[in-house]
Formats: structure tokens, C-alpha cells, sequence
């Protein structure tokens, strides 16, 4: 596996589509509104004791790690349609385990696929339960190593395309 293999996230396209839009709109408009903010603030005076001018800087500085964030999650992410409903788990699935007989659902794949609203938990392809389970069918079972050394069994019982 290369290095920007294991980088790499999935996405589906309409995440894809969804977040070159957030990263078009921080990038242009994002970056001319903040700047706009910190000159009003600016002009107020005083910079030391300038509440609003400190406030957007602060903005400013998480935009600007966003921005980051996203340009190199869309430079690695592999795209592509969602998965077949064919219950087998793959990244882009809703999966339901029964882990010590409760079940657990969650979506597979980078938080990035899902929805601003949605409030599903998300399991990347790549922690341990995720790389146990991705490519494995409905009704297998499967086990991994959790981080305090035991091993944990679950069997999957749903498996299922995200829909946003």
C-alpha cells in the first residue's frame, strides 16, 4: 500500500462535489468577508484591548485550517458512486454490528461523507473494528484487537448504502 493509499480517504461524489463547493466558497468569498471584518475591527482603535478585531483573527485562523484540511482530504480522497446495496461493507455503508449483544450502527468512511445534519456516529475504514469488518458480508463475523489487548468479536447484521 502506497503512502497516499493509506492516506486516503473515501469519498462518494456528491460528498466530494459537496465539499469542493465549501472549499470554492471558504476560499473566495470566506476569505474576502474575513478580511473585510478584521479591517472594520481594525479601524475601531486599540488593537490590544479590540474584542472584535481578536474574535476574527481567531476566525480567520480556523478558516485558514479548514481550508487546509479539506485541500488535502480532496487531493487524497478516492471518489466514488456509492457502494451497491449488496450487503457486503465497504466505506459509504451504514453498518450495523452486534457487538456483546447490543447493536452498534455507524456509518463507514471518512466524517467527511455524511450530511451537516446527520448525527450518525462514523468509523473510518482504517481503525481497528473498520478494517475488520470492510469487504466482509452480512451474517460473518469478525475480530480485532482493541487497544487494551482483547480481542473483540462482532457479527454483522446490516450493511446498507449512506443516503445524505
Amino acid at each position: 500500500m502506497s503512502d497516499t493509499t493509506a492516506q486516503a480517504s473515501y469519498l462518494t461524489q456528491e460528498a466530494h462535489d459537496r465539499l469542493e463547493a465549501e472549499l470554492q466558497h471558504l476560499s473566495t468569498d470566506g476569505r474576502a468577508e474575513i478580511s473585510k471584518r478584521i479591517e472594520a475591527a481594525r479601524d475601531e482603535g486599540d488593537l490590544r484591548e479590540n474584542g472584535g478585531y481578536h474574535a476574527a483573527k481567531e476566525e480567520q485562523g480556523k478558516m485558514e485550517a479548514r481550508i487546509r484540511q479539506l485541500t488535502q482530504l480532496l487531493q487524497t480522497a478516492i471518489v466514488g458512486e456509492t457502494p451497491p446495496d449488496d450487503g457486503v461493507v465497504e466505506p459509504g455503508m451504514v453498518v450495523s454490528v452486534d457487538m456483546f449483544g447490543e447493536e452498534l450502527t455507524f456509518l463507514l468512511g471518512s466524517r467527511e461523507i455524511k450530511g451537516d445534519d446527520d448525527d450518525i456516529d462514523v468509523y473510518s475504514e482504517k481503525s481497528p473494528l473498520g478494517e475488520a469488518i470492510n469487504g466482509r458480508k452480512v451474517g460473518e463475523e469478525a475480530s480485532y484487537a482493541a487497544p487494551n489487548g482483547k480481542t473483540i468479536t462482532v457479527t454483522i447484521t446490516g450493511a446498507k448504502p449512506y443516503r445524505v
